[in-house]
């Protein structure tokens, strides 16, 4: 089995520990919706999205900076979030997603590449074996 198959990756987040608990698994949609998918499996806990968009299916930039483009239509305030998602670049849209998620107990941050305070991956080329 290849690390970086969809059952490399899902057994990487069977895997993975986490230094702390939280309340609710919230997925950058649409990256981090397979990935928070899988952790809900693990961790057993509510699961939301927050719909914001930044780049294009090719991962160019379609906005200068990125957008909400659905409302929030989820209790946040007072949880400890886990924010998911699938591959970060500049940091941008998890930056903005931590923002509006103001009055939380703590937003911790996940992704599957890139850097973040939990990670499986930080490589500069990733292919997501979700991805058709």
């Amino acid at each position: 089995m290849s690390l970086k198959s969809f059952e490399g990756v899902a057994e990487h987040i069977r895997r993975f520990e986490f230094q702390e608990e939280f309340d609710i698994i919230v997925a950058i949609a649409n990256g981090g919706i397979i990935p928070a998918a899988l952790l809900n499996q693990k961790l057993g806990l509510e699961f939301q999205l927050l719909k914001i968009s930044l780049r294009d299916k090719e991962q160019r930039p379609m906005y200068d900076k990125p957008l909400l483009v659905e409302k929030i239509g989820f209790a946040y305030q007072g949880k400890r979030i886990l924010l998911v998602e699938d591959r970060v670049k500049t940091g941008a849209s998890l930056e903005y997603a931590k923002s509006l998620l103001s009055g939380t107990a703590s937003v911790k941050t996940f992704a599957v590449n890139g850097k973040a305070d939990y990670s499986l991956y930080d490589e500069s080329c990733f292919r997501f074996p979700w991805i058709l």
